[in-house]
């Protein structure tokens, strides 16, 4: 898969897509990530990429001449257009539903908006894929775009050690349950016991066990993930 990220902070970027699985995945050319400077596709001499609001009121707004210019400069890069995705708040809230939904795709396009947001033709422009990765307010898309970046390429093939692993994540599977309480050694720690159903190898009950802890958890955290027919 390729991924471009298109910002103005490439510099935001640097250990964060060297280090960890992220970094041996680009490595092994399992992932390709591309950093693009949105600034170099602004006019004049100063290169301005923003501009105060129409109607007054605070901040700064991304002009839309250096957005699209280099959205469209970017899709020309590779055979396959880019599923152009855009950060922003009032986007649809990215669930891991809507990473495996990315993780499908061929190519993606990620746009990291800054300051007040973007010049509302960049959105009627491109038609991008909306999306926030919650309810609060960042200084701007890129650690959403790196959010993405890592949900996404634990999902390709070969990323993990144990493909396994991404299939028993929170959130995963038919039930999107929430992983429950995991043990390693020691047996006890500070008075505090590994239960006991998972020292009994008796693998069907363990299972039990694990989706009944897993149950809990999700009534606990996230009550919405569990229909009256699972609870």
């Amino acid at each position: 898969m390729r991924i471009d990220i298109l910002t103005l902070f490439p510099e935001m970027f640097t250990g964060f897509l060297d280090g960890s699985l992220l970094g041996e995945a680009r490595r092994s050319r399992l992932i390709d990530v591309c950093l693009t400077n949105i600034r170099d596709f602004a006019e004049g001499v100063h290169r301005q990429v923003d501009d105060r609001p129409y109607g007054g009121g605070p901040g700064m707004l991304l002009m839309p001449g250096p957005v699209v210019s280099c959205v469209e400069a970017v899709q020309q890069q590779a055979a396959v257009p880019g599923h152009v995705v855009m950060l922003t708040p009032g986007g649809r809230r990215l669930d891991q539903a809507g990473v495996e939904e990315l993780a499908r795709k061929e190519r993606l396009v990620l746009l990291c908006g800054r300051y007040e947001g973007f010049d509302d033709r960049v959105r009627e422009t491109l038609s991008p894929d909306q999306v926030s990765i919650g309810d609060y307010v960042l200084s701007g898309g890129e650690v959403a775009a790196m959010v993405i970046v890592d949900a996404v390429a634990r999902l390709l093939p070969g990323v993990l050690g144990d493909e396994e692993s991404a299939r028993q994540d929170s959130f995963s599977g038919a039930d999107r349950l929430v992983e429950g309480p995991q043990y390693t050694r020691p047996r006890e720690f500070r008075g505090l016991r590994v239960p006991d159903v998972l020292l009994s190898g008796d693998h069907g009950r363990i299972a039990r066990w694990r989706h009944e802890q897993a149950v809990d958890a999700t009534r606990s955290r996230v009550p919405t993930n569990l229909s009256p027919s699972r609870s």
